[in-house]
């Protein structure tokens, strides 16, 4: 297939202004697409954007009531139950949906703020059973909704008007300011005359802490035209949350919001000498086991089962029965977010974007020795093709001690705010009484799972491993 540029093309469809950047940069909805555009003198039309797939939704199968059965959904059902993990099929696809959606709508806003672009054609709406069983869709193949998106969710970042934001992070320290240019994407009938464009911030529980409104405007028809700035200082938030902001156009269905995550620049010095740290479990780490002690493992970049999985913070790209090698290999990731363990980083059931830093360069821990009914606090999710059950971060009780196993690379001189503040939750929680793992593990289950490499084995992982899992220069101080 090819998209030749000829002179007689009246338009131009072709790939270029689509994807999203965030295996290398941290996301933002700031840039847009225009570069790959700039140079056509044609409209120019983005072709089959997004393919961002989720996991099944096995309750599907008894739609198929014809001739036609859903062989495929049942072979990946029962698969799953033969991992063991039946019981978190439905939250597997809540979890990996809630990615997908926020996916699509960064790239669907990065369309609309991009000047002079013609418009875009997504792959579908619906998933596609064939080319091995695609699951793009934000409906499913009888165009029915998902439970974890709905139409009216959609249609607030994808509409004739979308008010719109320009925004270099979504995650903060509250010694930072917020901005946000805001904008307008309007493809009305008709020029939008007296627009007024309200904004408002509100925390967790729905309160409003800021809020403004800009003099009423007149928005012709067609690109992305601005609106106002909001200049917002933080210093007033203390606590570490999650917010969202809102724009809206007064009197009006049209509105869009965006979720953002704020953090003490400085938490409380803790003394974590009760804490044993390290990167393996050595002589030390047992015998403090041994004797009743806490342990917190750093396996960054020692991982051994799993090491073949990787996990990118955006989901797999149309299926890997078709791109079996291409990274990433999960959906997502499922969170027990009401475990105590994220009491100072909170966060919903499934990674949004305070997780990027966290899960960009993480590793993924094969656990398909641990017993069946053992869960993760933070679990990738496979893709539908092996359902392996997987790990990032756990806790167990071992020996007659307690200990925490982290496979991503978490410190307290990170570059980013939200591995810093994730890492003083998981501190916060080791030192308190609500460190009390329910389940128990044998040690060499644990030791199992990685090895403290030489150099040699070490420089052979990153070699050997795709380039979105090596650590990016500057992430990391």
């Amino acid at each position: 297939m090819s998209w030749p540029l000829v002179p007689a093309n009246e338009y131009m469809i072709k790939s270029g202004p689509r994807g999203l950047r965030w295996n290398a940069t941290e996301p933002e909805i700031y840039s847009d697409y225009f570069n790959a555009i700039k140079d056509f003198s044609v409209p120019y039309v983005t072709h089959e954007m997004g393919q961002w797939c989720v996991y099944p939704d096995f309750d599907e199968i008894k739609k198929y009531t014809g001739v036609y059965k859903a062989k495929n959904f049942e072979l990946f059902r029962d698969n799953l139950a033969e991992h063991g993990m039946q019981q978190q099929a439905k939250n597997f696809m809540m979890a990996s949906g809630k990615l997908q959606a926020l996916c699509y709508k960064a790239e669907i806003e990065k369309n609309f703020l991009t000047k002079g672009l013609a418009g875009f054609q997504l792959l579908g709406l619906q998933d596609f059973p064939g080319q091995g069983t695609a699951l793009v869709g934000l409906l499913d193949a009888f165009w029915d909704s998902k439970p974890y998106f709905s139409a009216n969710e959609f249609k607030r970042f994808c509409n004739s008007t979308v008010p719109l934001i320009r925004m270099k992070k979504f995650v903060y320290i509250n010694t930072e300011t917020l901005e946000a240019d805001i904008e307008i994407f309007h493809a009305g009938k008709t020029i939008l005359t007296n627009a007024v464009v309200e904004w408002n911030v509100t925390d967790e529980k729905n309160n409003t802490i800021s809020k403004g409104v800009f003099p009423a405007q007149h928005f012709t028809v067609g690109s992305s035209q601005p609106a106002g700035k909001i200049v917002y200082p933080l210093n007033n938030i203390s606590k570490a949350g999650e917010y969202k902001l809102e724009i809206k156009i007064a009197g009006t269905d049209f509105a869009n919001d965006w979720n953002f995550w704020v953090y003490p620049a400085q938490n409380e010095q803790l003394n974590t000498d009760e804490i044993y740290f390290c990167n393996e479990i050595n002589a030390k780490a047992e015998e403090v086991l041994q004797r009743g002690g806490k342990v917190y493992v750093n396996a960054f970049g020692k991982v051994v089962k799993g090491k073949e999985i990787i996990m990118n913070f955006t989901p797999v790209f149309w299926n890997t029965s078709w791109f079996k090698m291409r990274p990433p290999h999960v959906t997502g990731m499922l969170l027990q977010n009401n475990h105590p363990v994220f009491e100072y980083f909170p966060t919903a059931y499934h990674t949004n974007y305070q997780w990027w830093s966290i899960v960009q360069t993480a590793q993924v821990m094969h656990l398909e020795d641990f017993p069946t009914d053992f869960t993760p606090l933070a679990q990738p999710i496979d893709t539908w093709f092996m359902n392996r059950k997987l790990g990032m971060l756990f806790e167990a009780n071992a020996g007659n001690g307690k200990i925490i196993v982290c496979s991503a690379n978490l410190s307290d001189t990170s570059f980013y705010p939200a591995t810093r503040q994730l890492f003083y939750s998981i501190k916060k929680h080791m030192l308190s009484e609500k460190f009390a793992p329910k389940e128990t593990l044998e040690l060499s289950l644990i030791k199992d799972l990685f090895i403290s490499p030489s150099k040699e084995t070490w420089d052979s992982f990153t070699k050997d491993s795709p380039d979105e899992l090596k650590p990016i220069k500057n992430r990391q101080n």
